[in-house]
């Protein structure tokens, strides 16, 4: 059986864990590693979209990074009990236009007792913004441990 942990019910800890781990598996773009995060049967609600599975889940990530280009993301946690985190994020992107954008949202996540997600409920929404406006300017890859998050940008 497929394990990731740490597993519910979370501390603050471990819950601060996934968050973490879920931020760097999506800024890899990597849309076939975010999916093992996923049961094989997960379900998503991202906008206005509704996805089931990681092969939709796979898809899904194709599509988004082929469109939300030079992708950088933030993830904090906004509350955890038992099985269930929220967290509240922020990404930078632009398009093939070169228009820059901050895309900011919360996030609703329920997990099995594997430790790999089977719900997740996103909100999100999109602000124009000019490049030099971004504050997310690591390379490509994980946010550096040094760069720093949402509370520490005012965001």
């Amino acid at each position: 059986m497929e394990s990731r942990p740490p597993f519910p019910p979370f501390t603050q800890e471990t819950a601060k864990l996934k968050v973490r781990m879920a931020e760097d598996a999506w800024n890899s773009r990597i849309p076939e590693r975010v999916a093992m995060a996923y049961t094989h049967d997960s379900e998503w609600r991202n906008r206005s979209e509704f996805i089931s599975g990681r092969s939709e889940i796979v898809l899904f990530l194709q599509r988004k990074w082929n469109k939300e280009l030079d992708y950088r993301l933030i993830k904090d946690i906004w509350a955890f009990e038992g099985s269930k985190i929220s967290v509240r994020f922020a990404y930078e992107w632009h398009d093939d236009s070169g228009q820059w954008y901050r895309s900011y949202g919360n996030e609703n996540w329920m997990f099995s007792e594997n430790g790999l997600m089977c719900r997740r409920i996103a909100s999100i929404n999109d602000l124009p913004i000019s490049e030099s406006s971004r504050m997310f300017h690591w390379k490509a890859g994980p946010r550096p441990l040094e760069h720093p998050g949402l509370e520490e940008l005012h965001i």
